[in-house]
């Protein structure tokens, strides 16, 4: 008398993944535009005035504490995927580009420390001069002025690298490529001007339209050609 055992059916996945994926894809840059607008201060704003701005307004500031959180958990498995899609012919330059752009993106929640500190000082009702020098000193805290600087090296440069990753690897036409290797130097050439809201929110937008162009290439990919068979 012979035993087999059956094999266990895989049931294969790949189809809803990759069609998933392709919807988060455009969220995450979007959350950012929407947070980059509505944020009550400039990002040039010294702590006293950041303050008091974010006294002035308070619900704004509490829907950007709800919007970082929202576009991290977009960005970052949309970066892994958009890394997926570029690694076919353009692999250094992906790799690159994805070192670069998770740590970057990962920076957004470093930035939420602070901006949660300035709220956090108005509604518990710190005088002015306490409240600055709360976000002055968090300020200076290595550890957290090391993932600032991350954000801003790794969302910068990432972002352009993996625009001509995608772009060379045929992932994403011509103009979206473009897009996005253009978003992020606009959006700190912006910040650093201090220049209106409205353009930072349309330079993520650029990066938005960029990721929905690769979340359109993915939807239509064939599951084979985006990842192996389960077995």
């Amino acid at each position: 008398m012979t035993l087999t055992s059956a094999t266990p059916q895989v049931r294969d996945t790949r189809a809803f993944r990759r069609h998933a994926l392709a919807v988060l894809l455009p969220i995450g840059p979007l959350c950012v535009a929407a947070l980059r607008v509505m944020l009550p201060y400039s990002t040039t704003d010294g702590p006293s005035a950041q303050l008091a701005a974010v006294a002035v307004g308070q619900e704004a500031q509490a829907a950007v504490l709800w919007l970082g959180p929202l576009a991290l958990i977009a960005l970052v498995p949309g970066l892994f995927a958009l890394t997926r899609m570029a690694m076919r012919r353009a692999p250094v330059l992906a790799i690159v580009a994805t070192t670069l752009a998770v740590p970057g993106y990962l920076g957004i929640a470093a930035l939420g420390v602070s901006d949660a500190a300035a709220l956090a000082a108005v509604t518990a009702g710190l005088s002015p001069p306490d409240g600055t020098a709360l976000l002055a000193e968090l300020a200076e805290q290595p550890a957290l002025a090391t993932s600032v600087g991350l954000f801003v090296l790794g969302h910068v440069v990432g972002t352009v690298l993996l625009g001509a990753a995608l772009w060379r690897s045929g992932a994403v036409p011509a103009w979206a490529g473009v897009m996005l290797i253009a978003s992020q130097p606009l959006h700190l050439a912006v910040v650093v001007s201090a220049g209106p809201k409205f353009l930072d929110g349309a330079a993520w937008g650029l990066t938005a339209l960029g990721f929905a162009a690769a979340a359109f290439t993915l939807a239509r990919t064939r599951d084979d050609d985006y990842e192996p068979p389960p077995r």
